[in-house]
């Protein structure tokens, strides 16, 4: 494609020379932009994906990827319910859940507010984010009057397994002097660590059977969290299953109740997709500048050669790979330094994090309790093939004026 003479040419043009430091300056520049563009777009989409990844095997793992709620505020014919939608085919498992909020009182008399989940010990111990996520204690421990509470709970009460706390429910029962809260207390069965800020903080998990009693729910539930074998059929089951409960309960997926959420990660990935291409852009129309000042310092070299029998096509194809070499060199460097980066990044946050004495990644905001990053091979070709093929866009150009420069006007004016 390149001839030895045109290879030759475009290296040496490359090669700073003291005459033509501002050009090298400028070309510099151009390779610093790519390279600094390419890696930044892939670390922060791999991040963005990472994130959304995370989320979501989380959030469905521990909530389902469909629930169904009762018209009329609590489930109490849960079984038949579970009978009439246990043969839709897709779905991998039925769990009746209790979700309520209550008052958490230490014996150290500390008081907070927790979400309290209630499912049985096989359902516990079904779900794998649950299970592989026990730090403290056993499967055998989540048991009548044995809770599973979360690292950063226990950390923040120092409570292990064994300690005591009380449960207070919103729910009122009479008793002689009136009506009186419903509470009661548990010992620490279990403690959790499912890596999501939020569940290790603020949820506690006990037996279905005493969080019927804690929330006087008799014998219903607040709802059946239902899991797909597949995904991607989710449309299809939901409507089999709203078929078989109608008009006894309503159905939600896991779309309606994180629509927001997930819709704010998508419009994020590409606001900063579209951001972090700017910057690979204007390293672009710094390549065109700093190939425009080139020919220009060039032309006296450009009518010699021409004079010598080179062609214009000739020309053309030396400033192109003159300028696209800035482009390419910097596209794959950027990506060698993106890709390593993305697939270390939680080695050098702690790094940093050690270095400087500075949180860079805070779990009570981000959710997570680690930086996430997923590796889209489909992205990095796509970023790749728009780094290079802007780098060689800018070339064409100012490889056309140098292809149409009159070696006679060139000489002339030198």
């Amino acid at each position: 494609m390149f001839s030895k003479f045109e290879r030759m040419v475009a290296w040496r043009y490359l090669r700073s020379k003291k005459e033509e430091g501002f050009v090298s300056v400028i070309a510099g520049f151009s390779f610093m932009g790519i390279l600094l563009g390419v890696a930044t777009l892939i670390i922060v989409m791999s991040v963005m994906n990472g994130f959304r990844e995370e989320l979501f095997s989380r959030i469905l793992g521990l909530g389902g990827h469909m629930n169904a709620y009762s018209t009329s505020g609590r489930l109490y014919d849960y079984p038949q319910m579970v009978e009439r939608i246990k043969d839709v085919n897709g779905i991998k498992t039925i769990t009746p859940v209790i979700e309520s909020q209550s008052l958490m009182l230490t014996q150290s008399n500390a008081a907070n507010g927790v979400m309290v989940r209630g499912l049985a010990q096989s359902d516990f111990a079904s779900r794998d984010i649950l299970y592989n996520a026990i730090r403290q204690g056993g499967i055998e421990d989540f048991t009548t009057d044995k809770i599973a509470i979360g690292t950063v709970l226990a950390e923040r009460f120092k409570l292990q397994p064994g300690a005591k706390l009380t449960l207070v429910s919103p729910e009122v029962k009479s008793g002689p002097f009136g009506n009186m809260q419903r509470k009661k207390t548990y010992e620490v069965g279990i403690i959790f660590d499912v890596e999501m800020y939020e569940y290790n903080s603020g949820f506690i998990f006990m037996p279905l059977q005493d969080a019927q009693k804690l929330f006087g729910y008799g014998d219903s539930v607040s709802s059946l969290e239902i899991f797909l074998n597949d995904p991607d059929r989710l449309d299809e089951i939901r409507q089999a299953v709203e078929i078989k409960l109608d008009p006894f309960a309503k159905v939600y997926d896991w779309r309606d109740m994180n629509k927001s959420f997930f819709n704010a990660l998508q419009v994020e990935r590409n606001v900063m997709f579209l951001i972090l291409s700017l910057i690979i852009l204007v390293a672009a129309f710094n390549i065109i500048s700093s190939m425009i000042m080139l020919v220009k310092d060039k032309g006296h070299d450009i009518a010699i050669m021409r004079t010598m029998g080179a062609t214009r096509r000739n020309m053309l194809k030396i400033f192109i790979l003159t300028g696209a070499s800035i482009g390419f060199i910097g596209t794959f460097v950027g990506a060698a330094i993106g890709i390593s980066f993305a697939l270390n990044i939680e080695s050098i946050r702690k790094w940093l994090e050690g270095m400087t004495g500075y949180t860079i990644w805070d779990e009570e905001i981000r959710f997570l309790s680690e930086i996430p990053a997923v590796i889209d091979w489909s992205e990095v070709a796509a970023v790749l093939g728009m780094a290079f093929f802007l780098s060689v866009a800018a070339t064409l150009y100012p490889a056309w004026r140098a292809a149409r420069l009159d070696p006679v006007e060139a000489m002339r004016y030198e």
